[in-house]
């Protein structure tokens, strides 16, 4: 069973960075496609960024060129480097994984976000003008 434990959200103000970290552990393989998805108040939960296990990067449109995906496979931990915080991507930010073989999709594709299986319990992040 694989278990997700995400970590480094908090409150920033408009402009600043904050990195989210998620620690993986049940693990029988690394076949895993990660991602990070987010859900604020009153919305569904959307796509932010995908890595696939050669490291191929996804990213969602309103994310791009703001936010990084990484991971450190020798920890079994995934990263969101996260930097120009704007007022909306205040949310609260999940880790999922899924079993690469369950893809309908490329593996870092957010499209595959019904078949995620597997999910952290969130962590907020907050920003703030």
């Amino acid at each position: 069973q694989v278990q997700l434990v995400e970590s480094g959200g908090g409150s920033v103000q408009t402009g600043g960075s904050l990195r989210l970290s998620c620690t993986a552990s049940g693990y029988t393989d690394r076949g895993y496609c990660m991602a990070w998805f987010r859900q604020a108040p009153g919305k569904e939960r959307e796509g932010v960024a995908g890595i696939d296990t050669d490291g191929t990067t996804n990213y969602a449109d309103s994310v791009k060129g703001r936010f990084s995906i990484s991971k450190d496979n020798a920890s079994n931990t995934l990263y969101l480097q996260m930097n120009n915080l704007e007022l909306d991507d205040t949310a609260m930010y999940y880790c999922a994984a899924l079993a690469k073989i369950r893809a309908r999709f490329k593996c870092a594709a957010l499209s595959n976000k019904p078949e995620y299986n597997y999910w952290g319990q969130g962590t907020q992040v907050t920003v703030s003008s």
